[in-house]
C-alpha cells in the first residue's frame, strides 16, 4: 500500500511540474513581472493584433536626419520612432507629400476634379467717349474776307443742315460776281456777233462761274446773280450737317484768311468708344464682335456697340492697343470725353481641360498644382497653362481630365511641407531658380510654449528660454535658443521673466519667436 501511494504521488508531482512549465512558457510578459524579458515573442495569429513595422527614427527638431537605430540629438532629445501607417510616415514617392487626416481638416484642404468645359471669358478695358471722326465738319473760307454778321455765335449750339452760320464780305468775292454778271450780259449782247466772239465770251462766263463755285457760292445765289446782274455784298456760309457746334472761332467783324477754320460741327448721334486693351487679350478681339459699355454717369444703363477697328500700333508705356467700338447715342447722353468701361464676351469654340485659378501656385517662372492621391498624399506637378476665364484656367499639359487638384489651402501645404525641396526631386528637366532654392521655407503652422528667460543676446537678436513641454512638436521640457522675428519683441524683457511665446520654424533647425506675452 505504501509503495502504491508513493508511485501515485510521484506521477502527480511530474504532472504538476509539466503544467507549471507549460504555464510559465506561455504566460504574458506583463504577468512575468516588471523588468523581465520573455524568451519568445507571441505570433500575430495568437494575439489577434498585427505588430507595427518600425521604419526609422526621425530627428525630434524636424531636421532632415533619420536613423535606423535609436539615438539622441546634440541637445539630448531622443529621436522619434516612425512606424508604417503612422500619420507622420514619409511619402512613398520622392516628390510626394503626406499629411495626417487631422492636419488636412485643420488646414481646410478642398479638392476639385479637372474638367472639360467651354472656357468663356470676358475681356475688360477702360476707354473714353470720342466723336465719330467721319461725322466731324469744319467750316473754313477759301478766300480772304471779313465776318459781316453771325447767325450762330455760341459754342455748343445745335444746328441743322443748311442753317446759316455767318455772312462774310470779301472784295474778291464781289469782283468775281461782277465778272460773271458782265460775262452773262455779254453773251446776250453778242448773239448777232460771229461764232468766234460768242465762244470767247462763253469761255469767260464759264471761268467766272467756276471761280464762284470754287468759293462755295450756292447755285441759288449764282442763278440770282445771272438773273438780276447785281452782285451780292456778302456771302452766307451754311452748316453742312446737323449737329453741335464743337468749336467757334468766328467773331463778328474779324478778318479771316483762306483756309482758316471758323466753325467745327460734330454729329453726335453716333459716337466712338476708344478702349485700351491689354496686349495679352488682343488675340481675343475680333472685328464685328458685340461689346457692352458702362458709363459712370449712368450706372443703371448699359450701352451695346460693335467693334469696328483694332488700331495697328501698341502703346509701349502701358502695353495696350486701342480698340474702337461704334455706339449709337440716342438722346445725346454720351458726351465726348466721358470715361467708359468696355466688356467684351469671348466664347470658346471647343472644350478644354480646366482647373480653378486657385489651384495654381505661380512662382513667376513656372506654375505648379497639387494632385490629391488619396489618404492624405499629394503630388506637386508642373503644368503648362493656356487661356483664362474669370474662375478657371486651361491646362495644356500636366493634368488630365478627372484628376483631383487642391483648390484651397494649397499655399499652406506648400509652406508646411517645403514644396520647393519636394519638387527639386523632379529631375534636371525642372531646375529650380537660384533665388527660390536659397530662400528659406517658412512654415505656416505656429507653436506655443511657456518658460523662463535664461539669457538675452541683443546683438544676435535671440533669447535662451527654459520652456515646458510643447505638445504640437512632441518636445519635452528643455532649455534652447530662439531667434526673434524683430528686435522690438526684446523690449522690456529681462532674465528671469516668465513668458508665453508663439514660434515657427523659419528653416530646418531655426526656430523664430513671432509673439511674446509676459
Amino acid at each position: 500500500m505504501k509503495q502504491g501511494a508513493g508511485l501515485a504521488i510521484g506521477v502527480i508531482a511530474v504532472a504538476l511540474a509539466a503544467g507549471g512549465g507549460y504555464w510559465a512558457g506561455h504566460r504574458s510578459p506583463a504577468a512575468a513581472g516588471e523588468g523581465s524579458t520573455p524568451a519568445t515573442s507571441v505570433a500575430p495569429h495568437e494575439t489577434g493584433k498585427q505588430e507595427k513595422k518600425l521604419l526609422y527614427y526621425r530627428n525630434p527638431m524636424g531636421l532632415p536626419d533619420t536613423s535606423p537605430v535609436p539615438k539622441k540629438d546634440p541637445m539630448g532629445m531622443d529621436y522619434i520612432a516612425v512606424f508604417a501607417g503612422a500619420p507622420d510616415e514619409e511619402p512613398a514617392a520622392a516628390n510626394q507629400l503626406k499629411f495626417s487626416t487631422e492636419k488636412i481638416q485643420k488646414m481646410g484642404v478642398r479638392t476639385e476634379a479637372a474638367q472639360m468645359r467651354l472656357l468663356d471669358r470676358t475681356v475688360r478695358a477702360a476707354g473714353r467717349i470720342e466723336p465719330d471722326e467721319r461725322r466731324l465738319f469744319t467750316i473754313a473760307s477759301k478766300f480772304e474776307g471779313y465776318v459781316e454778321r453771325l447767325h450762330v455765335n455760341v459754342t455748343g449750339q445745335p444746328v441743322t443742315k443748311g442753317q446759316p452760320l455767318f455772312e462774310a464780305y470779301s472784295p474778291e468775292l464781289v469782283s468775281a460776281q461782277r465778272e460773271y454778271a458782265i460775262a452773262v450780259q455779254g453773251i446776250d449782247a453778242l448773239k448777232s456777233a460771229g461764232a468766234e466772239t460768242q465762244t470767247g465770251m462763253k469761255q469767260l462766263a464759264e471761268a467766272s462761274l467756276q471761280r464762284l463755285r470754287n468759293w462755295d457760292v450756292s447755285d441759288e445765289q449764282i442763278k440770282a446773280l445771272a438773273r438780276t446782274g447785281s452782285a451780292q455784298r456778302t456771302l452766307s456760309f451754311r452748316s453742312p450737317a446737323s449737329g453741335i457746334v464743337m468749336e467757334k472761332k468766328a467773331v463778328q467783324g474779324m478778318r479771316f484768311m483762306p483756309g482758316e477754320m471758323l466753325y467745327q460741327i460734330a454729329d453726335l448721334s453716333a459716337v466712338w468708344v476708344v478702349a485700351d486693351v491689354f496686349e495679352q487679350d488682343l488675340a481675343l478681339i475680333k472685328t464685328g464682335a458685340k461689346a457692352r459699355v458702362s458709363i459712370n454717369a449712368y450706372p443703371d444703363k448699359v450701352f451695346t456697340g460693335t467693334v469696328s477697328y483694332v488700331y495697328p500700333t501698341l502703346k509701349p508705356e502701358t502695353r495696350t492697343v486701342p480698340v474702337r467700338v461704334e455706339l449709337a447715342n440716342p438722346g445725346l447722353l454720351l458726351k465726348p470725353g466721358m470715361f467708359a468701361q468696355l466688356e467684351l464676351g469671348v466664347s470658346a469654340k471647343t472644350k478644354v481641360v480646366t482647373v480653378p485659378l486657385s489651384a495654381v501656385i505661380d512662382s513667376g517662372t513656372r506654375q505648379i498644382v497639387l494632385l490629391s492621391q488619396g489618404e492624405g498624399r499629394f503630388t506637386p506637378r508642373e503644368v503648362k497653362l493656356g487661356a483664362r476665364s474669370d474662375a478657371y484656367v486651361e491646362v495644356l499639359d500636366g493634368v488630365k481630365e478627372g484628376e483631383l487638384v487642391v483648390v484651397t489651402a494649397n499655399f499652406l501645404i506648400d509652406a508646411e511641407s517645403n514644396l520647393k525641396a519636394a519638387v527639386a526631386g523632379f529631375g534636371a528637366a525642372l531646375p529650380a531658380p537660384a533665388a527660390a532654392a536659397s530662400a528659406p521655407a517658412v512654415k505656416a503652422a505656429g507653436h506655443q510654449a511657456q518658460g523662463t528667460i535664461d539669457g538675452i543676446d541683443l546683438k544676435d537678436g535671440s533669447i535662451s528660454l527654459n520652456h515646458g513641454p510643447v505638445a504640437s512638436l512632441k518636445w519635452p521640457a528643455m532649455t534652447m535658443e530662439f531667434k526673434v522675428a524683430n528686435a522690438a519683441l526684446l523690449k522690456d524683457l529681462k532674465v528671469g521673466d516668465k513668458l508665453s511665446v508663439e514660434f515657427v520654424e523659419r528653416q530646418p533647425g531655426e526656430w523664430v519667436i513671432t509673439s511674446v506675452k509676459k
